[in-house]
């Protein structure tokens, strides 16, 4: 069996640009997010309740051209419609605040889960790493519940350093994609 000297990569590949792109929106967002968090949080959160407006929408009109799971899509298309016209026309009424509140509640939930599935492994012989990093979710897991106010208040910074070191690294990959 012969092989090729230049082999050409196997699945699909992005081009450079789209990460650029992409790097480079993160990073204003997260500067955004930064010199005026709660107007950022506002088009933000208005934007997600766009989305999930009109993915809902979307989602019942699906239901006429496939009857393939119209439950879920009815189900799904309902709830997308009630949470996008709700964030849509409560920003000033504290819909930014109640989006915050459930994302800092599934962050706390999910790293109490994910803590208890790392004790779990390192119980089972996963070694230290999973242990101590379990442990370090359930805490903490536990004190955004206990601090979930606070917790929302500082959500838009953390996110905004989340999205320029995010934004910065995307940047790089995309010039090391370009030069691959």
């Amino acid at each position: 069996m012969a092989t090729s000297a230049a082999a050409k990569p196997v699945g699909p590949t992005m081009a450079w640009w789209l990460v650029l792109i992409e790097g480079l929106a993160a990073v204003l967002i997260g500067f955004m997010l930064l010199a005026n968090p709660l107007q950022t949080s506002n088009i933000l959160v208005w934007t997600i309740g766009l989305f999930w407006l009109i993915s809902g929408i979307i989602s019942i009109i699906r239901i006429f051209t496939d009857r393939s799971h119209w439950g879920w899509k009815l189900f799904s298309g309902v709830i997308g419609i009630i949470a996008g016209w709700f964030l849509i026309t409560n920003i000033g009424d504290g819909a930014t605040l109640a989006f915050g509140l459930a994302v800092v509640l599934i962050m706390a939930f999910q790293g109490i889960f994910m803590g208890i599935a790392g004790l779990i492994e390192a119980f089972r012989g996963g070694g230290w790493g999973p242990g101590i990093m379990g442990g370090l979710a359930i805490v903490i897991g536990i004190l955004l519940l206990g601090n979930i106010y606070a917790a929302t208040l500082v959500l838009p910074w953390v996110i905004g350093i989340f999205a320029i070191v995010g934004g910065i690294f995307a940047i790089i990959m995309s010039f090391r994609l370009r030069k691959a």
